[in-house]
């Protein structure tokens, strides 16, 4: 996957980052790194396969967004943005919801 992709936030995943006030340019630059390596995080199993999950660091703790790669319109969409605590239960219940 050599060609840049576009970074989209479902609208819970935008609000998820308006609650990140102070850090939310920190988590913009990690999410954008998505455009030239869409498959940074790693793959999710189970009931959430076909989703992925990046990781990074914000002060207070650690940090997951959880997206899917839509290869034909060359589209990373992130659908949720928080803390890893309790992250993965939230976010299967997101990916079920979403028409893809």
């Amino acid at each position: 996957m050599n060609e840049r992709f576009e970074v989209r936030l479902t609208q819970r995943a935008e609000k998820d980052l308006d609650r990140l006030r102070s850090n939310r340019n920190r988590v913009v630059d990690e999410l954008f790194t998505l455009e030239n390596n869409p498959t940074a995080g790693h793959e999710l199993k189970g009931s959430m396969r076909g989703a992925r999950a990046l990781g990074f660091s914000l002060p207070g703790g650690e940090y997951r967004a959880a997206y899917v790669i839509l290869t034909e319109e060359r589209v990373c969409l992130v659908f949720m943005v928080g803390p890893h605590e309790g992250f993965y239960e939230e976010a299967k219940r997101r990916l079920m919801k979403i028409n893809l």
